[in-house]
This record gives C-alpha cells, structure tokens and sequence, in this order.
C-alpha cells in the first residue's frame, strides 16, 4: 500500500468536508491558536490518497511561530495514513521556520493520545474542564463518548528542531 500526500486543493472542499464531517460531525471546530470556533475547510492542508482514494485529511493553522494542528483524520486508521499526514504538517512548519507543532485533544481520545505520543509529541498542558467553555460555543459536543466523560483538553507539542 503506497500512501500519497498532496496540499488540499480548491477542487477538494467536496471530499474535504465530508472527511472532516464525518469524524466531527461538521467542519467547525474549537482551535486554541485563536481561541474561537473555524470552519476548519477553509484552513490549509493536505489529503493523503492511497490507490487514487482518499485515506485521510489534516487541516492547520500558523500562528505565532508554532504551526496548531486543527484536524487529522484518518479514512482508513491504522494503515500509517495518519502518519503521513502529520509528517507532510512536520515538514510545512519547519520549511516555515516554525519551533513547534502543537494540537489539543479531549481526555477521552484515548487513542489519538497513544498515537501522538508514539509519534513524538509531549503532554505539556490539561485545561481541567474546559469542556464546558467549549460547549458554550458549540452544544453539540457530547458529554461523554465511550463511557468517559469528556471534560479536559490535553495539549501536546512538538518541537522542531533548528
């Protein structure tokens, strides 16, 4: 299985908002970097393709020297998609001289914790209950997925080196 990475392209809002739709349940997000809620379709990216097929899509924003991971979602989980995608985000930060790539997760992604820290990524911030503020904003956001209430955002970074 050979994995393809290329920018999102104006022609990919299609298949970008139905990635980003169906693992969030619409392309508006919370991202920290600016505090407020972004239609995540209108930020930069790239979309991983495997057999001429989308596998996955991450979105991001530069902010300040830090480029802010705003979503990654793998199509077909497991496969190194998700991987590529934040190896292709990795590689746009440092061309841009950036000094850290950064994301927040809720304490309920269990799953999304183990995969970036395996991928080098360090815990540096829990914002206790800062569900609550989230869901001000946005009341769809459920109260608890899998059994685990979800009420923290875990912010992970990583550096990048000179």
């Amino acid at each position: 299985m050979t994995i393809s990475v290329r920018s999102i392209r104006p022609d990919d809002l299609s298949v970008v908002t139905r990635v980003i739709s169906g693992s969030w349940g619409g392309t508006t997000l919370m991202v920290l970097g600016c505090g407020e809620l972004v239609d995540t379709t209108k930020l930069p990216g790239f979309v991983a393709e495997v057999d001429g097929e989308v596998a996955g899509v991450v979105t991001y924003i530069e902010d300040e020297g830090a480029v802010e991971v705003a979503s990654l979602d793998a199509v077909l989980p497991g496969r190194g998609v998700g991987r590529a995608l934040l190896d292709a985000v990795r590689a746009a930060a440092a061309e841009r001289g950036a000094a850290r790539l950064w994301l927040v997760t809720t304490n309920d992604n269990t799953h999304a914790l183990r995969f970036y820290q395996r991928y080098g990524f360090d815990l540096v911030a829990l914002r206790r209950n800062a569900m609550d503020r989230v869901r001000e904003l946005k009341p769809g956001i459920p109260a608890e997925a899998g059994g685990i209430p979800i009420r923290h955002e875990l912010e992970l970074e990583l550096l990048l080196g000179p």
